[in-house]
């Protein structure tokens, strides 16, 4: 699991997508997200795999919106719920305020038990460490927020032309329809400021993980001569009612500096199984 790790970086995740989301009390699915990324340059190449997922289920449909309820997968072990004092969180979602926490009080005792199962002082929260992994020491029960935006797959039902936008990207696309009519395509550039700025934050983190001082001034002199150029491409594929059941996201990136290139291309896959679908009148 790397959810810690994905709450700091699920703004940057998901589409922006302005149309209505039918939901039942009792709908529950399985998210699951799954990277890869390979890089090649200086001589070097490499690659990275990640997965992680999450049960959505639907608790309550009101005026005031849809309130669900996330948690790890019923084969979680105890180790993992001891490393995701998070979850479970129960989230409402309306479409005219932002998304609220509904169990704060029982996120920040789990946060704070956590806290001390793992020694740790309060003066670690938001640093960086490096176990099996890089991760951050997450306090702020707010973040479960972010996490959950990162397993959101946009909302439905999708149309031709509607538009869509990625925080990576400049300009807005527009999606359009596959010949089979089993999917939506799109296709943006990538912003060259977005992703140095990734790069920045990138370099600080590996940096407070080494101990070895880094100035953000300096990492950002060091990426400001970057050329930097890349797509960002996305596929949604719909079921048999129109609904969204998986998104696929392929960032391609070419960054050059002097005489160096990097290149890098990363598939986010993003699928919603259902696991229980309750077909009602409580929907919103």
């Amino acid at each position: 699991m790397r959810l810690r790790a994905l709450a700091v970086a699920a703004a940057l995740l998901a589409p922006h997508l302005a149309t209505a989301q039918p939901a039942h009390v009792g709908d529950a699915f399985e998210i699951l997200r799954t990277s890869n990324s390979e890089w090649k340059g200086d001589g070097s190449t490499g690659t990275t795999h990640d997965r992680d997922t999450l049960v959505a289920r639907v608790i309550t449909v009101s005026d005031a919106g849809v309130e669900t309820e996330y948690d790890l997968p019923d084969d979680a072990t105890a180790d993992d719920r001891a490393r995701e004092w998070a979850f479970p969180a129960r989230v409402l979602k309306s479409r005219t305020a932002p998304a609220q926490l509904r169990n704060l009080a029982e996120l920040e005792a789990r946060r704070d038990e956590w806290l001390k199962a793992a020694n740790l002082p309060r003066t670690a929260c938001g640093k960086w460490y490096f176990t099996w992994n890089a991760f951050r020491v997450e306090c702020d029960p707010e973040s479960v927020l972010r996490t959950v935006e990162a397993f959101e797959l946009g909302y439905e039902p999708l149309s031709e032309d509607a538009p869509w936008r990625d925080d990576q990207a400049t300009g807005t696309a527009h999606l359009h329809r596959t010949p089979d009519g089993k999917a939506f395509l799109a296709e943006l550039s990538v912003d060259p400021d977005a992703v140095r700025r990734d790069r920045v934050e990138a370099d600080l983190v590996v940096a407070e993980i080494s101990k070895k001082p880094l100035a953000r001034e300096t990492a950002i002199k060091v990426h400001k001569t970057e050329d930097i150029s890349g797509t960002i491409k996305v596929r949604f594929d719909t079921d048999a009612a129109g609904n969204v059941r998986r998104r696929t996201k392929v960032v391609t990136l070419s960054i050059r500096q002097g005489e160096g290139v990097e290149t890098r291309t990363t598939t986010e896959i993003l699928e919603r199984r259902p696991i229980k679908c309750a077909a009602g009148p409580n929907s919103i």
